[in-house]
């Protein structure tokens, strides 16, 4: 069995998605499981875990619509204020719903990702996410990860993921040293704290892509670099597939994607290891119930 654990849904609103630009244009545009569906079927991916990309409360409840919609969609992880007074009100009503499973926010964007991170509400609001049994995912750029281990170190409540990778600068990877320097360090210093889970997604969009062009054997290369480092460090147990779809059509194909990754650990890994990378991984950190018809 297949799992995508990072895929985004949305009715675009310009408004909502500054994130999405003119640049863009694949992006501004309705995005749903249906959308997916044919490309993600032919990949062998039965299961999808649905990722915030709006920094809207109403993202959580959208999300859980779609869930309801769309069987495949076997788990949420939604957006809300962790320094919100009513987190806890929050997380109780969302949690009732069986494909609740985490949070995240776009910790990229914020101006100082360090003042974020040294919030006491925060900590707190993050604490409650953890006694929820929620997990939280971690989303920053590789020159923001030197921060990031010391505040995880402090949340082990419950399982933390790390998206992309931590986001490696592949377009900057061979013409500036510090880049896989500062990020394998970085990796390996996270890789340490056992409650932390990686997942191998989100890099075609971290090639210095052009819309309409394919992905570069050298790039692919570096992916696969990248992917035997997180291996090193996190092991076999602690690595999950996410297509970062759509997101990923800017600079790659859903089948590019999964091919990309299904040879790497077709050659990487044995038969259980790519068991637990492609399932049983999700199945165990997000706690997830797999039908047959899912």
């Amino acid at each position: 069995m297949k799992i995508d654990t990072h895929q985004h849904y949305w009715r675009y609103k310009p408004a909502e998605f500054p994130w999405i630009s003119d640049a863009m244009p694949e992006l501004q545009k309705d995005c749903f499981p249906v959308d997916c569906e044919t490309a993600m079927r032919a990949a062998g991916v039965e299961g999808v875990v649905a990722v915030q990309a709006r920094t809207l409360v109403e993202e959580t409840d959208f999300l859980l619509k779609v869930a309801d919609r769309h069987p495949e969609v076997l788990g949420v992880v939604g957006w809300t204020d962790l320094a919100a007074p009513d987190l806890e009100a929050q997380l109780e009503r969302w949690t009732a719903h069986p494909a609740m499973r985490g949070i995240r926010h776009i910790l990229q964007d914020e101006a100082d990702v360090s003042a974020w991170l040294h919030n006491p509400l925060n900590s707190a609001g993050l604490r409650a996410v953890q006694a929820a049994g929620l997990i939280y995912e971690v989303l920053v750029f590789d020159h923001q990860l030197p921060g990031v281990a010391s505040f995880c170190a402090q949340h082990d409540g419950h399982w933390l993921v790390l998206d992309h990778l931590g986001k490696p600068s592949i377009r900057d990877w061979l013409t500036n040293p510090e880049v896989p320097s500062r990020w394998l360090s970085s990796i390996r210093s996270l890789a340490t704290l056992p409650h932390v889970v990686c997942k191998l997604s989100g890099l075609v969009t971290e090639t210095a892509w052009q819309s309409g062009t394919s992905i570069s054997p050298a790039d692919s290369k570096i992916m696969w670099t990248c992917f035997d480092q997180a291996l090193d460090a996190f092991g076999p147990h602690r690595l999950m597939f996410g297509s970062d779809w759509p997101v990923c059509q800017l600079a790659a194909s859903y089948d590019v994607v999964h091919g990309l990754v299904h040879k790497w650990a077709k050659s990487r890994l044995t038969m259980t290891e790519q068991e637990a990378f492609w399932s049983g991984n999700a199945i165990r950190c997000y706690g997830l119930s797999v039908h047959s018809e899912a």
